[in-house]
């Protein structure tokens, strides 16, 4: 079994952090009426925040339901706030698509180097390595992901994965049910917690 350079944080990582779910306060609007100086009442709105968002999905049941909050954040999470960093993970995305490796990882490493606070060029190079094999390069830049953006089931999810590739089932276990802390009613991350825990219960036996 290999061990990783990265245990101490994920084992910190994974039994330490908590979820950021806090509601940001509705937001409300007033007109005044031409008949009245009492200030019209308005339906209080939710504003759709990445902490609202992630609230939502953590308190949603129904599986497709979560899964269309989760889209909504990982499209929150594609937004770099930078168009030329948008544009490169486009070009990363595509290179990724068509196999160009080499390619795609010079991009990322550009978008980490320009945007080293935009959790999904760390994320997708992770990606990128998990899928070339390097599975300490994708643990280190998981590491990154999470400290920029501890919620990030993605990422939980590859880390996950790179566990329970090198046969370390206690880890891997620990990711998914980290990763349904965040994301309850994600049908992958129950399946592999069901799995992995039947595994480990008959192997004590």
């Amino acid at each position: 079994m290999r061990h990783f350079p990265f245990a101490r944080f994920v084992l910190s990582a994974l039994t330490g952090l908590a979820v950021a779910g806090s509601l940001a306060g509705p937001l409300t609007a007033q007109a005044a009426s031409p008949e009245t100086t009492e200030p019209a009442k308005a339906e209080p709105q939710k504003r759709e925040t990445l902490d609202t968002l992630f609230d939502d999905l953590t308190r949603q049941r129904d599986a497709d339901e979560a899964k269309r909050i989760a889209d909504r954040i990982w499209s929150r999470w594609r937004d770099s706030g930078s168009a030329t960093g948008n544009l490169l993970l486009q070009w990363a995305d595509k290179a990724i698509a068509e196999k160009k490796h080499a390619l795609a990882l010079d991009l990322l490493d550009q978008i980490t180097v320009l945007l080293p606070d935009f959790s999904e060029g760390w994320n997708r190079r992770a990606t990128l390595h998990y899928i070339m094999g390097n599975h300490d390069l994708s643990m280190s830049d998981i590491n990154q992901v999470l400290r920029l953006e501890p919620r990030h089931f993605g990422a939980l999810a590859g880390m996950a994965a790179i566990f329970g590739a090198d046969g370390n089932d206690e880890l891997a276990l620990k990711a998914w049910e980290r990763m349904l802390d965040v994301y309850p009613s994600n049908r992958e991350a129950q399946k592999k917690v069901g799995e992995i825990s039947d595994k480990l219960a008959g192997s004590r036996t």
